[in-house]
């Protein structure tokens, strides 16, 4: 019998057991540096915080067959469970990580980019329909492609992928459709 703490929109249940999961970061700028990288650091800083571990993070310049031979890796790598990349969502010419990485997918996860632009709302008003924020499953990989700013990403870490990525998380979490998760079956 589980015994269950009400969270905000969910449940965690104490007797089940969390499975630390190795996340990818991946940020596309064609101008910051690791040491400028405040988006990928936050990430980094909070998936940590989370219990989660950092499997690898990189940095490259917004180009599409770039950006895909990297996550074409990571989603062949057994190692890694979770691949974040922030920047290249927005509608500039050089923004082309849909275009790079949504041919990855085996499956689409319409429901995150839908509720990233809902919880940004609150935070940016209209703005938030230039968001091409998306999400899929490649491999047993999740892949989330938040934008470049240091606050969308701790939007989409702290309102959406902190809970999902918990395996502990109830009804349904991410974290059970990966590599590592499936240990739960």
């Amino acid at each position: 019998m589980f015994r269950s703490i009400s969270k905000r929109y969910g449940t965690l249940h104490k007797d089940a057991d969390f499975i630390p999961l190795n996340i990818a970061i991946l940020t596309l700028s064609d101008s910051r540096t690791f040491e400028t990288d405040t988006s990928g650091q936050a990430l980094e800083d909070a998936l940590k915080t989370a219990g989660h571990h950092l499997a690898a993070r990189e940095l490259c310049k917004d180009e599409i067959y770039t950006s895909r031979a990297i996550v074409s890796a990571w989603i062949a790598d057994p190692g890694i469970d979770v691949i974040i990349s922030t920047g290249g969502t927005g509608l500039t010419q050089r923004d082309s990580t849909p275009e790079a990485l949504k041919p990855l997918f085996d499956q689409n996860i319409e429901g995150f980019g839908e509720l990233f632009r809902q919880l940004s709302y609150a935070e940016i008003g209209s703005s938030t329909v230039q968001s091409r924020a998306l999400a899929g499953l490649a491999n047993q990989t999740l892949v989330f492609c938040l934008p470049g700013s240091t606050g969308a990403c701790r939007t989409g870490w702290n309102q959406i992928l902190k809970e999902q990525l918990d395996s502990s998380h109830r009804p349904c979490n991410f974290a059970a459709q990966t590599r590592s998760g499936a240990k739960l079956s």
